[in-house]
């Protein structure tokens, strides 16, 4: 399905993130696992995908550091001479109620979750460009469409995210490139593990389907935007909720 494509992916050496990485993989892509702080399990990601006959590697840079993006991203685009696919899946939560936000807690949700989107899609929009083809993957969050409180900065990063999306998509779409959005519900990741089982069933009582997602569930819809089985679907919000939210 992905054969001969190049897919980079931010933030891919854990949870939703590793499990795209896996999923396209197993697609065919060659795939470049981003990692910020954890190179090990960037490492063991990679090592699946191989153990799996795939390929890729790994490649640290933090997302909002503009100059070393620039660097990383040209010097992957010097090797392989194109990215067809970018996976903007790198983020962070700085959680704390507005009245007791800090500034910094603001100010790193947004390096991260929404300059860290603007630094790689301006590297790589370029080389999709003069290619006539490529296709950008968002991560959002179904807070960013129904607010969740403690979680102001997280959900209004988020919710650009999707603004970003569709205005990208109506720039690029006669370029041949697909902008979209994923946006998750409650997924089960090293994020939910920490919660009671108290707060779990209080979140399953108001899902329709009752359970949490699994970050499979993520990866094939990435998966189905990546290919050319969604060729005629930009500018769109994929909910994965279990209709929590629609």
């Amino acid at each position: 399905m992905l054969n001969g494509k190049i897919a980079l992916v931010t933030g891919g050496s854990r949870g939703i993130g590793s499990s795209i990485c896996l999923e396209l993989a197993k697609a065919g892509a060659t795939v470049i696992i981003n990692y910020s702080n954890s190179k090990d399990s960037a490492s063991k990601v990679l090592e699946e995908i191989k153990n799996n006959n795939g390929s890729g590697e790994i490649i640290g840079f933090d997302v909002s550091d503009s100059s070393l993006v620039d660097q990383s991203i040209k010097g992957l685009i010097e090797k392989y001479d194109k990215i067809d696919i970018l996976v903007n899946n790198a983020g962070i939560t700085r959680d704390s109620l507005f009245m007791r936000m800090k500034e910094d807690q603001w100010d790193e949700v947004f390096e991260i979750n929404i300059k860290g989107v603007f630094n790689c899609t301006k590297n790589v929009v370029r080389t999709m460009v003069k290619n006539q083809y490529g296709k950008i993957i968002n991560i959002t969050s179904v807070v960013g469409e129904m607010g969740n409180p403690g979680q102001v900065n997280y959900s209004s990063t988020k919710s650009g995210l999707i603004g970003f999306t569709k205005s990208l998509a109506k720039e690029l779409g006669g370029k041949n490139i697909n902008v979209n959005a994923v946006s998750p519900g409650f997924i089960e990741t090293e994020i939910t593990d920490v919660l009671s089982d108290t707060i779990k069933n209080k979140y399953k009582e108001i899902i329709p389907l009752s359970r949490f997602g699994k970050a499979e569930d993520v990866a094939k819809a990435v998966l189905f935007l990546a290919s050319d089985d969604s060729s005629y679907i930009t500018g769109e919000v994929l909910k994965i909720n279990g209709g929590l939210y629609t």
